[in-house]
């Protein structure tokens, strides 16, 4: 049964129990999908790579939120007021 795998970069569990680092490092900074019995198992992320993604997942809550309340009338407050 063929899977997908969203990933440039794949290792066996086997070779990242050898040479994690390694194994990490042979996706030149973009994840590296680990196989289990040729089947991706998880996928293996640099730091700064979940660090960029996990901003981008904040930006879009943000951006979801933001056009939420789009419409919603505006309400002119005071510093001295609240």
């Amino acid at each position: 049964m063929p899977h997908l795998i969203l990933a440039e970069t794949s290792a066996s569990v086997s070779e990242l129990k050898k040479n994690p680092m390694g194994t990490v490092a042979a996706g030149e900074g973009m994840p590296v999908a680990i196989l289990n019995r040729n089947e991706p198992a998880f996928y293996c992320v640099p730091a700064k790579a979940y660090e960029a993604l996990m901003d981008r997942l904040e930006d879009l809550e943000l951006n979801a939120i933001a056009e939420a309340r789009k419409g919603q009338p505006i309400v002119k407050v005071k510093l001295d007021e609240l």
